[in-house]
Order: C-alpha cells, then structure tokens, then sequence
C-alpha cells in the first residue's frame, strides 16, 4: 500500500478489471502479518482486497501449474507462489502485472507486462540528479575536461 511504483503501472491497470491470484492475497495478507501492521491499516487492505476481483484455484488452475512447472527448463526453478500466480494468469488469458519480471521468465505463454526497467532508469536518473546537485561544480559537459585550469593547444 502507497507503493512509489504505483505510477509506473497505473496506464496498465487503470479502466481495466484489476484481479490478484488467492496466492498474491494471501502474501499481501502474510506480509501484513509479519509486519504487525495496525488495525486501521490492515482494515484498509482488505477494503481495497474486497473491491477486486480474487482469481481462486480450480481444477483448471492446478492443471495448468502442472504444465507450468513441467514445461520448465532443466535446472530452471521457480518459486512455487509464483507459479501459481503465473497458473491464474494463463488459465484465465490474462497478462500478469509485475515488478518481477525475473520471477517469471521461462514460462512459456505467459505474458509479462513489467516496468522493471523502467524504475532502474528512473532511480539511476535520479541518483546522477542527487550527485550532481550535491557537488559543488557541474558536472562537465561531454568532451570537456573535468578540471577548469587545464588547458587545450589549438589543433593544428
């Protein structure tokens, strides 16, 4: 909840039928656990948890895990709560929305929409911003030299 990276996937989601997998809602649920959140918090997830759509496990789901964990490359493996999130997403033809793209990689069939990358640009932006505002001279322009008293001879 409040999630900086919620801007990255608004265009993703928004006007769109939001559903998580029983799996994301049960770690949703476990993190909040873990980390003793407050009543008020906890009553505000699951106000935002009752307003979308909970993608359950069905017969269709567990076949499909099946394929899934079959199909993998040998000596690829994959956590198991992530497979079953990928098993709801491809059972319903549903792309799957994530921060971690890795997580999923190898799944044949599964379509992945992350901005991963995106957000490491983002923050690497971000910190060059940071540094340069830090330091006391601009940082120099490409093909000049860093240091103002050294100086050029003329090409000839």
């Amino acid at each position: 909840m409040g999630d900086s990276r919620a801007a990255l996937y608004r265009p993703h989601v928004d006007k769109k039928l939001a559903a998580l997998s029983f799996v994301t809602v049960g770690e949703l649920l476990y993190g909040a656990a873990k980390d003793n959140w407050t009543k008020a918090k906890l009553e505000k997830l699951k106000a935002r948890l009752r307003s979308m759509v909970i993608v359950p496990y069905d017969y269709e789901v567990c076949e499909t895990y099946g394929r899934i964990k079959a199909a993998l490359p040998k000596g690829r493996t994959i956590a198991d709560n992530d497979l079953w999130i990928a098993a709801c997403a491809m059972r319903h033809s549903v792309p799957l929305v994530t921060h971690n793209r890795k997580h999923f990689d190898d799944i044949k069939g599964l379509i992945v929409i992350s901005e991963h990358k995106v957000d490491a640009e983002i923050r690497s932006q971000r910190d060059l911003d940071l540094k340069a505002a830090a330091s006391s001279e601009p940082p120099p322009l490409s093909g000049q030299s860093s240091s103002a008293s050294e100086e050029k001879e003329p090409q000839p």
